[in-house]
């Protein structure tokens, strides 16, 4: 009976994760269910993760890892040690004791390893590192047959076949040996004898036909070149002798002008000028031979004396004189070898020559250059089991560190060490970002990324003392706010090594960053709005004063031109509409805030606190709940994605995880702190400005609206309930009087009778009281 094997698991990141801790784990993890794990695969590249280790992974070198792969490799691993804990504590050596020599691979691995050790001079050493294992060539380099099928031509016992070896290599090219030198593999020694069987064949062809083809023997490709190098310009003077015969009117103009050679006199002349090169190469005539010892245009010289050495003088005798005729019977005999080139085979080898390609394919070289290759590929198992030395001290150092970043993300949520997809950390606008990852192109990342709900900044990285090493990467912003964050600002990235790039932002992704930013952000927006309408409104002003005096400045030189009278005079009534005006709006504002300030005085004390937090709550709850439902589903899985990622669940970034991603700066525990600074600004009392201006627009907004008068008259009707004065009683007739009349009051003065006398008044009893 098959007794399941217990996992156990952790909840993080809203999920739940295996906690691989022991040997049995490692061994079941083929019985693990996938749906279970947190990646499905994960590229090889922009991974802060031994990359030979992933390449040892990637079987089928599609540059993806996928499950099948990392259990492969797990089992591998655990079948060749016998304690597959040490895995889990991650050395940086291998004991060789620790290898289990039972098996017969286990054993060809132990004695592999300790040849790799001997053969570098560490033979007495108990462990073997990854460093020792990490030059193959010093591993190799007194081995004289390492198992992978490429000889060094120092391999071969005689000069003869290493000078062939030598020659294979300087035309098909070397492949590098396991010692670090270029050799010949048997796919590069088949290749150059194809192509010097080719090129062998195309020369017989040329052979059998010598007397067309080969008219010269050996000397007939360097009479080809000194002819191809004059062929276009000798063509071209004949053609031009042809026309001037056609026509003799076109002599002259075929020859130089005589202003070309009036340029010519302004410049330091020689025979290589272009100038001089582009003229024909003698002066043209009707039926004019070209001639080949004088006459002949001075940057032509050389190229024609080899002309007439090379072919003129072995295939029409020595001639003073090119006819036309003589022309083309030249150009009809090297038609035939112009055919034969065309038709060149085993190109590759041609530099070797016809001579010595023949005498390599005679000598036998090819059978004894295989059979050193044979006697390499004899010793692959022994070069094949130090290869998977290598790979096992990988493993054994590095695969649990995959496990922690793919089997779950133990290392990202436990925050103990960073996860190999964290490229650094990004210092800016006061934080450091810990959440970086590498991108290979923003736009495919940012569409896939934007689903994370992150506030994403991508910057362009480059460092100070080489320009030609950049990158990109996107940090996410997890805390604070994101008022100063803006394309083109500059900070600092820190890679996995140390080693510090300059970074610029260049693309952001806007999305709450903070409780405390939602709970600021409706103040902020609306004194931002507040701010940019003053701004408009002042701009406004501003303009329309500017064209309001350039307008008065027109129209005075205009009335001093034409003598005109001058404009009228400063019209008072005309302004006083104005400051009415002015008035109405100190009034309505002062209106305003005296119903907000005497409802809020009216309230109990107890009350004013809840009114005020009650306002606060109503004002900042909305951006608070929204921001919180948002930042509570912030997504890990969006952005690896966009990196090739196939994330298997939903890894939430909370808001207290993303808080510990982003620190913002602060000062260390124990610091002092001066709160004088000499260059602050000096403090005005705005705050008493504001208060007088309220307490004089209340006061003005009370007068206007008899406020005063009705208070007294209130009072008095308290002093003595139920009565009024005679002097009220008076005045309030002579009102009643003055409306049933139709008459408005004459304003200002008798209103203000009206007051004075009620102000002046004495209030007496009544002799009956008044009932209303």
């Amino acid at each position: 009976m098959n007794i399941l094997h217990k996992w156990r698991f952790f909840r993080s990141g809203g999920f739940d994760q295996v906690h691989l801790n022991s040997s049995a784990d490692l061994k079941s993890l083929s019985e693990l269910d996938p749906k279970l794990w947190a990646a499905l695969s994960c590229p090889t590249d922009n991974l802060e993760f031994d990359s030979k280790t992933l390449e040892f992974i990637d079987t089928n070198k599609d540059g993806h890892i996928r499950v099948p792969e990392i259990i492969a490799a797990v089992n591998w691993t655990t079948s060749l040690l016998k304690n597959p804990e040490d895995m889990i504590r991650g050395s940086n050596s291998l004991p060789l004791n620790a290898i289990e020599d039972e098996t017969e691979e286990g054993a060809l691995l132990l004695a592999s390893a300790k040849e790799i050790l001997l053969n570098i001079g560490k033979g007495e050493e108990p462990a073997i590192t990854v460093e020792d294992t990490a030059d193959l060539s010093k591993i190799f380099a007194n081995t004289k047959y390492n198992g992978d099928g490429i000889i060094p031509s120092s391999t071969a016992p005689d000069p003869n076949t290493q000078a062939v070896i030598e020659e294979i290599i300087d035309c098909i090219g070397s492949e590098i040996d396991r010692s670090g030198l270029p050799g010949v593999s048997e796919e590069k020694v088949k290749q150059f004898y194809t192509e010097a069987n080719a090129f062998s064949e195309w020369w017989r062809e040329a052979e059998k036909d010598s007397i067309n083809i080969l008219l010269l023997g050996d000397e007939t490709q360097t009479a080809k070149t000194a002819f191809d190098r004059v062929k276009l310009k000798i063509d071209d003077y004949f053609t031009r002798c042809r026309l001037a015969e056609f026509d003799q009117r076109a002599s002259d103009p075929l020859n130089p002008a005589l202003t070309e050679y009036e340029a010519l006199t302004r410049k330091n002349l020689s025979a290589d000028s272009e100038e001089v090169a582009a003229f024909p190469l003698a002066k043209v005539e009707a039926k004019k031979p070209l001639p080949l010892a004088s006459g002949i245009n001075p940057a032509w010289i050389e190229a024609l004396a080899e002309f007439k050495e090379k072919v003129v003088m072995p295939l029409l005798g020595n001639k003073d004189n090119l006819s036309n005729g003589d022309w083309l019977e030249l150009c009809d005999k090297f038609s035939a070898y112009q055919t034969w080139l065309k038709a060149k085979r085993g190109a590759a080898v041609e530099s070797l020559g016809i001579k010595r390609v023949r005498t390599i394919l005679s000598g036998g070289y090819r059978e004894k250059i295989m059979l050193l290759i044979q006697k390499d590929k004899s010793h692959s198992g022994t070069a094949d089991a130090i290869n998977s030395v290598e790979k096992l001290i990988r493993f054994h150092c590095y695969l649990f560190q995959l496990l922690d970043n793919f089997v779950s993300f133990h290392d990202f949520y436990t925050a103990q060490n960073k996860a190999i997809f964290q490229a650094g950390t990004l210092y800016l606008d006061g934080r450091s970002c810990d959440f970086c990852l590498h991108v290979t192109d923003i736009n495919k990342h940012s569409s896939m990324a934007n689903l994370s709900g992150t506030y994403l900044a991508y910057c362009e990285c480059q460092r100070s003392d080489d320009e030609s090493k950049k990158m990109t990467i996107v940090a996410a912003f997890t805390n604070g706010d994101s008022d100063n964050l803006m394309v083109g600002r500059n900070g600092i990235f820190y890679d996995r090594k140390g080693q510090d790039w300059n970074a610029t932002i260049v693309k952001i992704i806007e999305h709450p960053i903070s409780v405390r930013q939602a709970l600021w952000y409706p103040y902020k927006r609306i004194g931002k709005m507040i701010g940019e309408q003053i701004e408009k409104i002042v701009s406004a002003r501003e303009k329309a004063i500017q064209n309001q005096a350039a307008s008065s400045i027109v129209n005075t030189t205009q009335t001093m031109d034409t003598g005109k009278a001058s404009p009228a005079p400063f019209d008072v009534g005309k302004f006083a509409g104005i400051f009415a005006a002015i008035g109405l709006a100190i009034g309505a504002i002062g209106t305003a805030i005296a119903s907000v300030v005497t409802g809020f005085i009216s309230l109990v004390w107890w009350k004013m606190p809840l009114v005020i937090l009650g306002l606060f709550l109503l004002i900042s709850g909305p951006s608070v709940i929204l921001a919180y439902l948002k930042l509570r589903k912030r997504n890990l899985a969006p952005m690896l994605d966009g990196n090739g990622w196939a994330v298997n669940t939903r890894a939430i970034i909370n808001i207290p995880f993303g808080t510990s991603l982003t620190k913002i700066a602060s000062l260390p525990p124990g610091a002092q702190r001066s709160l004088i600074d000499p260059y602050a600004e000096k403090e005005r009392p705005w705050k008493l400005y504001l208060f007088l201006i309220l307490l004089l627009s209340s006061i003005m907004y009370f007068w206007i609206n008899d406020y005063f008068y009705q208070s007294t008259s209130e009072d008095a009707q308290k002093q003595l309930p139920g009565k009024k004065s005679g002097a009220i009683v008076e005045n309030e007739t002579k009102l009643d009087d003055a409306r049933s009349k139709n008459k408005a009051p004459d304003a200002p003065q008798s209103m203000n009778s009206l007051k004075s006398e009620s102000s002046s008044a004495t209030i007496v009893p009544s002799p009956k009281p008044i009932n209303h």
